[in-house]
């Protein structure tokens, strides 16, 4: 622990030498030990993993609390538990700051928010990403005021910073109380199982409040927020692994709201066209197959990186690279829940398709709905005001959009599903296309209800007009023959189509009405 008086005897060079040499070690050797016997890496460390070889530039080294109360004014530590500055990934520049829980457990101070704001600012002027990696017991309690304070001024560079730059958060450690509402403002969070929690009061707290009895682990561990609440996009096995997919996601992404989304180099084969995709919709409408084997049909092999995996498995979204062109991808998953749209999965994706609108990522919709999920507790937690915001967040994306629908699209689920009307530039469809209102029992039923009740053999009846129904709306036509399917195009033909389609639209400008910034239904 640095004294400010040890060094007089020595030469300038000397004193600098080991003040770098000081701030290197932290919170001191035994807890650099005790951060590894945990399983966890040092703040170093994961630095040195993220960024490229030597390409990492402190800001902040030697940087000092300033508090005097509960005994602080006897320990100082350089760098004040958190280190920052900037780099590469894959060449491109990010700023990155990582907490040190060797250095009073990673606690958040004056000083230490003051370093994060520092290059949040930074980012913003320069346009780059900016990548936390937390690893926090919270807010310093001797500092009182001043470190909330922190944490506030960096939740408000977090909002400001939204839709500016990327901004991706790995949980490597704790996080709980106020800590979680910077990773919660920013666009990917990321856990480590068994090794990090996120939750806004703990388990003794909660004892103490509700009397449930609940481990860290249960209440805000990874698997929870990957699989219960949605609240971290990825769910990792260890360090490395969540440090490889940052660098993962950084490649599918612009480094600021100005650029285009990343192009890499690609050979066209010169026969586009995928068999395999002929095969995947079944002949009967109300088998499942998985969206996934459409997705993987269509894009560059290898390219996707789903997002939300555990999360509202009933819709896929995630990224991609079509002819080295990096998109968005968002599909209902027939084979969870018949890919019916619920509470969760309307959440899921308006947030994935905001993130792709705000940072030019071009957004391909694969459509197959039929409806949304009925019951009394949707409607009492409010799908209504939750499918908005998917629609919303449709209808307010300017980046190029396709759509294509392999098999069902009803009632508002096929509008709410980047459909013609809400402002998508190319809608095609399979044959195995069904666009109508509902599906052909429910119809026949309300329509010829009547006929149905006073013929010989309802039974009979009823699936003589089903089929009539079926053959005039369970099909694509009556849309194509409107317009609101731009084509009807054989499923081995998608990836050819898509790749096309996206090239024509890669100028594309749309503005939308001037305002100071639109009511999202939260």
């Amino acid at each position: 622990m640095p004294d400010p008086h040890a060094h007089a005897h020595l030469s300038k060079t000397e004193l600098l030498a080991r003040k770098n040499e000081e701030a290197l070690l932290g919170g001191g050797q035994a807890r650099i030990d005790a951060q590894h016997k945990k399983g966890k890496l040092t703040a170093r460390e994961r630095i040195d993993l993220l960024l490229d070889e030597g390409s990492f530039e402190e800001i902040g080294k030697f940087v000092m609390h300033r508090s005097k109360d509960f005994g602080l004014d006897k320990e100082h530590y350089l760098g004040d538990g958190v280190v920052t500055g900037y780099g590469t990934v894959n060449g491109r520049l990010v700023y990155v700051f990582s907490q040190d829980f060797t250095v009073f457990g990673g606690s958040l101070s004056e000083t230490h928010a003051e370093k994060i704001v520092k290059i949040m600012d930074l980012a913003m002027k320069n346009g780059a990403p900016v990548i936390g990696l937390n690893d926090s017991g919270g807010a310093r309690i001797q500092e009182g005021v001043v470190s909330l304070g922190g944490y506030a001024d960096i939740f408000y560079k977090n909002t400001l910073a939204s839709g500016v730059v990327p901004q991706l958060s790995a949980i490597m450690g704790p996080c709980a109380g106020g800590a979680v509402y910077s990773p919660a403002i920013t666009d990917f969070i990321l856990m480590v199982e068994n090794t990090s929690y996120m939750f806004v009061t703990g388990p003794n707290v909660v004892k103490t409040v509700t009397h449930e009895n609940v481990t860290s682990e249960e209440l805000g561990g990874a698997s929870t927020h990957s699989a219960k609440s949605g609240v971290t996009h990825f769910s990792c096995a260890n360090e490395v692994v969540c440090i490889n997919h940052i660098k993962q996601l950084l490649s599918y992404m612009p480094q600021n709201c100005e650029e285009t989304a990343p192009n890499q180099p690609y050979e066209a084969s010169g026969d586009e066209s995928r068999a395999v995709l002929d095969g995947i919709v079944p002949e009967n409408a109300n088998q499942p197959y998985d969206i996934r084997e459409v997705i993987e049909g269509i894009i560059d092999e290898g390219s996707f990186l789903e997002v939300h995996q555990n999360f509202a498995e009933n819709i896929v979204v995630g990224f991609a690279r079509l002819a080295g062109r990096s998109i968005g991808i968002v599909g209902n998953q027939p084979a969870v829940l018949a890919g019916v749209l619920d509470i969760n999965a309307s959440t899921k994706a308006a947030r994935f398709v905001r993130f792709c609108d705000s940072f030019n990522i071009p957004l391909l919709v694969l459509e197959d709905v039929p409806g949304f999920l009925p019951g009394t507790d949707q409607e009492w937690r409010g799908i209504i005001t939750n499918g908005a915001k998917l629609l919303y967040a449709f209808c307010e994306a300017t980046v190029p959009r396709i759509t294509v629908i392999t098999r069902k699209a009803y009632g508002g689920a096929y509008d709410v599903m980047n459909s013609k009307h809400i402002g998508a530039d190319m809608n095609y469809a399979w044959p195995t296309a069904e666009i109508a209102v509902m599906g052909a029992k429910g119809a026949a039923e309300i329509i010829f209800k009547r006929e149905i009740a006073q013929a010989e053999n309802p039974e009979a009846k009823l699936q003589e007009k089903v089929d009539e129904y079926q053959e005039k709306f369970a099909t694509p036509y009556r849309a194509a023959h409107r317009g609101f399917v731009d084509e009807v195009i054989l499923p081995s033909q998608t990836r050819q189509k898509l790749i096309r389609a996206f090239k024509m639209l890669e100028n594309k400008v749309d503005t939308m009405p001037r305002k100071k910034h639109g009511n999202i239904p939260l």
